[in-house]
């Protein structure tokens, strides 16, 4: 069978599609059956997810494990090609309205990037805002945090910096408020996309939480011509592709794991009934993998399924913010409206 005939097995269908968003709260073997790895807690919680992913039918596995420092340094270099809209998109638009954007934060903002990665777009706010006190850049990988805080911490000296290694989707714990300071957020490149709707709700009601008195600003990815979206996800030069297979590079690398990584195939479409792009590794063969001791066995054409990016239209994405307590607040859009910014206020109490 070839290349093109094991995508062909792969027609989206919305029950199997509702089902993957639902996988993802089933019960699952506990950190401490993986204590044995030397990685510790984030690496225990890799092992933990991914033998859980290919346990169950669908397999589906959360994006947040792409970003080691090899997946990082990836991204990064996604970021710059030309197909892919969203990094330019956002940064045309932060730089166009970064002062409008800072009255909305307000002066002395204690801020706290969510998935902070290299850091750049926040630049544009630094310099807009009126003393800004902290930054609390919040990221899954520690390496590329510790990375893109030096040069911060260098150019802009006055700014107090705190990094937090953490998964911030699930409950982190932010340093004590600045007395006298808004507590503020920012959320660029459309990462609530990856959440599914009920994770989106759920990081959304925790922000308005965390962030009272102050808001965020958060970039939201918009529906768009799936033709565009498609050439986003599926760029000529192949780093997405490699991306998307460092997953299993690294599983061979922190869990002994056997991948063969050359004999999955990358495959990225868009589901309009479900309004997402979805990409997946695809078996090109019958073959089985080892990991933590166990067995799995790939069908020929079977997927692991790795990414969701859910895209919005600015009145669903509010109706959501709504709904998780914020009040709606200005919203910036390029002219084509590829791509939008948010600003949302969090309640006083």
């Amino acid at each position: 069978m070839n290349h093109d005939q094991h995508l062909l097995r792969i027609k989206p269908d919305l029950r199997a599609h509702m089902l993957l968003d639902a996988a993802a709260g089933l019960q699952r073997a506990n950190d401490s059956d993986f204590s044995e790895l030397d990685g510790g807690v984030e690496q225990a919680g890799f092992a933990r997810d991914l033998v859980a992913a290919l346990s169950r039918s669908p397999r589906i596995i959360s994006p947040k494990y792409f970003y080691d420092a090899q997946g990082s340094a990836l991204f990064d270099a996604i970021c710059e090609l030309p197909e892919y809209y969203p990094t330019r998109t956002e940064l045309a638009l932060l730089a166009r309205h970064a002062d409008e954007m800072a009255l909305c934060m307000g002066p002395g903002a204690d801020i706290v990037e969510f998935g902070a990665g290299s850091s750049v777009k926040v630049r544009l706010l630094l310099d807009a805002l009126r003393a800004p006190r902290r930054f609390v850049p919040i990221d899954i990988s520690g390496d590329h945090l510790q990375a893109a805080v030096q040069p911060l911490a260098r150019d802009y000296p006055g700014l107090a910096i705190t990094p937090i290694a953490a998964d911030f989707t699930r409950d982190v714990e932010l340093p004590p408020a600045l007395p006298g300071s808004r507590r503020v957020g920012f959320f660029p490149g459309s990462s609530i996309g990856n959440f599914s709707p009920g994770e989106a709700a759920h990081f959304l009601r925790n922000a308005a939480q965390w962030l009272k008195g102050g808001g965020l600003l958060i970039g939201v990815d918009l529906v768009k011509d799936p033709a565009v979206l498609h050439a986003a996800y599926n760029d000529t030069a192949g780093v997405t592709a490699a991306f998307n297979r460092n997953l299993l590079v690294r599983a061979n690398r922190e869990l002994g794991a056997d991948f063969e990584p050359a004999q999955f195939a990358h495959y990225a479409f868009y589901e309009p009934r479900l309004q997402r792009i979805e990409m997946h590794l695809v078996s090109r063969r019958r073959q089985s993998v080892v990991l933590c001791g166990r067995r799995f066995e790939f069908a020929d054409g079977e997927t692991l399924h790795t990414e969701n990016s859910y895209k919005f239209t600015v009145e669903g994405f509010q109706a959501l913010a709504l709904e998780a307590g914020f009040e709606v607040g200005p919203v910036w859009c390029d002219r084509d409206r590829m791509f939008s910014v948010h600003w949302l206020a969090a309640p006083n109490e």
